[in-house]
C-alpha cells in the first residue's frame, strides 16, 4: 500500500541568481528579467550581450516570442502576442534591435516594459522570450564531412507582474511510485508569482533503515502552471519497503512544502 502524506513549513535562505554564457557563442547577463510595473507605467532594465570569440564578428538581431512551460518544465515557444499571459507587445528595445559586436565587444540592451493604462487583466504573471540571433552566419563542416552555414541563438525570458504583496504558493497534488519504478511527484503553482527552487528527496529502507540522497531536481514555474517531476531511483537499489521524503525548496524566503510516501521496490 502506498502512503502520501503533506507538510509545510518555513525556513530562512538567501538565494543567489548568476548569469550564465550559452555555448553557441552569445553571452548575455542577466538570463532572465524581472519586472514589477502597474499598468500605465513604464520599467526599464539593461542587459549586456557580449561577443566571447577571438576571431568572429556577430552581426545580431532582436525579435519577440511568447513561451510557457509544459507540464515537466520544458520550454514551449509561440508567435508573440498569442498567449492570454504575454508581455510581448509591452516591450521596446533601445537602442535598436539589430547591432553588431566585434570580438570581445560588449554591447548594452535596454529593456522597457510598459502595461497599457486602460488594462484589466487578472493575470498575476506576463512572460516573453527575447530571442538574439546571428545574421550572419559562419561557415562549418558537420559530422559526415558536409560544408554548412552555422548561426547562433540565446533567448533571455522576461516576467512582469503588477505591484502588491508576493504570495508564492506551491501545493503538492500527488506522489507516487509509477510504473517505471521511478517516483514521480505532481504540483501546482497556486500562488501570484513566479516560483522558482529545489526538490530534494531521500529514501530510507524500513528493514535496514539505510539512507539514500537522490539527485536534487531544480525547477522554474509560474502561476497556474501543474508540474511533474520523474525522480529516477538508483538502478542498483536493492528490493524492499521504503519511505520517500520529498522537499520542495522555493521562493525568496524559502518555503518548504514537504511529502512523504511508502512504497515496495521490486
Amino acid at each position: 500500500m502506498i502512503a502520501f502524506r503533506r507538510f509545510s513549513t518555513i525556513l530562512l535562505l538567501v538565494l543567489a541568481y548568476t548569469s550564465i554564457q550559452a555555448q553557441s557563442g552569445i553571452s548575455v547577463s542577466p538570463p532572465r528579467n524581472y519586472f514589477t510595473v502597474a499598468a500605465g507605467q513604464s520599467e526599464s532594465k539593461k542587459i549586456l550581450v557580449s561577443n566571447p570569440s577571438k576571431t568572429t564578428r556577430l552581426d545580431l538581431a532582436v525579435s519577440l516570442n511568447d513561451w510557457n512551460y509544459d507540464s515537466y518544465g520544458s520550454n514551449l515557444i509561440h508567435d508573440a502576442g498569442t498567449l492570454p499571459n504575454s508581455c510581448a507587445n509591452w516591450i521596446s528595445i533601445l537602442p535598436q534591435s539589430y547591432f553588431s559586436l566585434a570580438p570581445g565587444e560588449t554591447h548594452e540592451m535596454e529593456l522597457i516594459v510598459s502595461p497599457p493604462p486602460t488594462i484589466s487583466d487578472p493575470i498575476p504573471v506576463h512572460t516573453a522570450m527575447l530571442y538574439i540571433t546571428q545574421i550572419n552566419p559562419e561557415d562549418a563542416v558537420n559530422e559526415h564531412g558536409a560544408n554548412i552555414k552555422v548561426s547562433v541563438r540565446t533567448g533571455i525570458k522576461i516576467y512582469q507582474r503588477y505591484p502588491g504583496a508576493r504570495l508564492p504558493q506551491l501545493e503538492i497534488d500527488n506522489f507516487s511510485y509509477s510504473d517505471t519504478k521511478d517516483l514521480l511527484l505532481e504540483f501546482t503553482n497556486n500562488g501570484n508569482i513566479w516560483a522558482d527552487g529545489t526538490l530534494n528527496c531521500e529514501l530510507i529502507n524500513q528493514e535496514t533503515g539505510a539512507k539514500t540522497q537522490l539527485s536534487d531536481a531544480v525547477f522554474y514555474t509560474i502561476p497556474n502552471d501543474s508540474r511533474k517531476i520523474i525522480i529516477a531511483l538508483p538502478d542498483d537499489l536493492a528490493p524492499g519497503k521504503y519511505i520517500a521524503t520529498a522537499i520542495l525548496n522555493y521562493g525568496d524566503d524559502a518555503t518548504i512544502k514537504m511529502a512523504e510516501l511508502s512504497f515496495s521496490h521490486e
